[in-house]
């Protein structure tokens, strides 16, 4: 998408960003608006380094393209991750885990180019791509938002971090994940909860778990009852991944969504109705992380309303890790915000209609998943009222939920819809083109 560039005169006032959260949403961030030369940007990270926890994430064929518009994608190697076959890529099975009978296989789509093909890497490797082309010099680390207060009438804000410094700016944007201290700010009504469903993640030694008769080397769902799965998959570093998710309502521990280590035992007997291959795979654990997954409603916006706020990634769209793409989503958001900023500069419009043309592009978006997701928990209840057998069940859940039609995500082209709606925006009538 090509947008002409207005110069601002010698001395122009430049629009003052704060970014929270030093995350794949707000490095993208960092990245798309460091291409603005009217815009002084500052990143807040509450850590004392950037760091990425977790273990595998899917780079899928969307979030290649915004990499690849970033400049990061450069800066990925393919020894960095997990791609089993450069002729028909990333290929994603979907097992009964008490038998190993294959239901399902989905592989990339046939107009999907090798190097956009998806592929699997550890987290930490997305997190090092993206802060290569970030500006250093502008992130912040230790910088622990404590309370957000409005200043000038409410056109602009003043931010004041627990170790007692301050900043005043124009725009915030909240990259600071699904406990959002900025989406608590703009939308102090918006609750996330405990969904019921718990994951635990670990990494085991690749040697060790190719040598186990029957564990195929591809990503892998297998899938128990009760909805509960376990996810397999190389990664690069000689390591092979294991990610699982449990419905776990009851259990008696403090719940929180960040990692903490978890009794191996707790975990593995969660999963003792699985095949051989599996249990061989389990006997190699000897440390787990559990992270409890939290959701909320969605948010009708992304911004404020008042041109001071715009949320991006996890904070904008609590989803609890659906759809395994939540960075893809967040550098798709980050790229649009950035896109729709510069938009408004050059029009000569206020950059609240910048946030605006934003929500306008994403939040349609979001409201797409969450359909995806209703249409989940209906599979879900009619599934409990048809009282099948166990491996009925689990091929059930595997055609009606996890099915190729909810893939559409991954093909999604965050640049062309913007170029639509900035296109639609510039040519709307003068009464419109004033809301806008």
């Amino acid at each position: 998408m090509m947008i002409s560039k207005r110069v601002d005169p010698p001395g122009s006032k430049k629009l003052k960003v704060a970014i929270i959260g030093g995350g794949p949403a707000g490095l993208a961030t960092a990245i798309e608006l460091g291409k603005l030369d009217f815009v002084d940007w500052t990143l807040y990270e509450k850590k004392p380094a950037i760091s990425e926890l977790g273990t595998g994430i899917t780079i899928q064929r969307n979030t290649w393209r915004m990499l690849e518009f970033m400049g990061a994608a450069r800066h990925l190697s393919t020894t960095d991750f997990f791609r089993p076959d450069h002729v028909n890529g990333h290929f994603q099975q979907h097992r009964n885990g008490r038998t190993g009978q294959l239901i399902d296989e989905q592989r990339p789509r046939a107009d999907t180019p090798p190097h956009r093909h998806p592929c699997r890497a550890h987290r930490a490797k997305l997190q090092h791509a993206l802060l290569r082309e970030t500006d250093h010099s502008r992130i912040r680390v230790g910088k622990k938002l404590a309370r957000v207060s409005r200043i000038d009438e409410g056109t602009r804000l003043r931010l004041l971090f627990e170790d007692g410094s301050t900043d005043q700016v124009d725009i915030l944007v909240g990259a600071d994940g699904i406990r959002s201290v900025v989406r608590h700010f703009a939308f102090p009504n918006h609750r996330i909860s405990y969904t019921g469903a718990t994951s635990y993640r670990t990494v085991v030694g690749l040697d060790e778990a190719t040598r186990i008769n029957g564990l195929v080397q591809a990503a892998t769902f297998w899938h128990g009852t009760d909805g509960k799965w376990i996810y397999t998959c190389p990664l690069a570093d000689n390591g092979f991944e294991i990610t699982a998710r449990v419905r776990d309502p009851s259990h008696p521990h403090e719940r929180v969504s960040w990692g903490q280590d978890a009794p191996v035992g707790h975990f593995t007997d969660a999963f003792h109705e699985l095949a051989p291959p599996m249990q061989q795979l389990l006997a190699l654990v000897t440390r787990v992380q559990r992270f409890d997954s939290f959701a909320g409603e969605r948010l009708a916006s992304s911004i404020d309303g008042r041109g001071t706020v715009a949320l991006v990634g996890d904070a904008a769209h609590p989803l609890s890790g659906a759809f395994g793409a939540g960075a893809g989503f967040a550098l798709e958001d980050a790229y649009v915000l950035g896109g729709a900023l510069r938009w408004a500069h050059d029009e000569g419009r206020p950059h609240a209609r910048g946030l605006e043309l934003f929500d306008r592009v994403r939040s349609p978006h979001y409201a797409a998943l969450y359909r995806v997701l209703d249409e989940g928990a209906l599979a879900e209840r009619e599934l409990a009222a048809l009282r099948l057998s166990a491996d009925e069940e689990i091929r059930y859940r595997v055609e009606r939920v996890w099915n190729s039609k909810n893939q559409w995500m991954y093909y999604y082209e965050a640049d062309h819809v913007l170029g639509d709606a900035v296109e639609e925006a510039s040519t709307e009538s003068p009464a419109v083109r004033a809301r806008l």
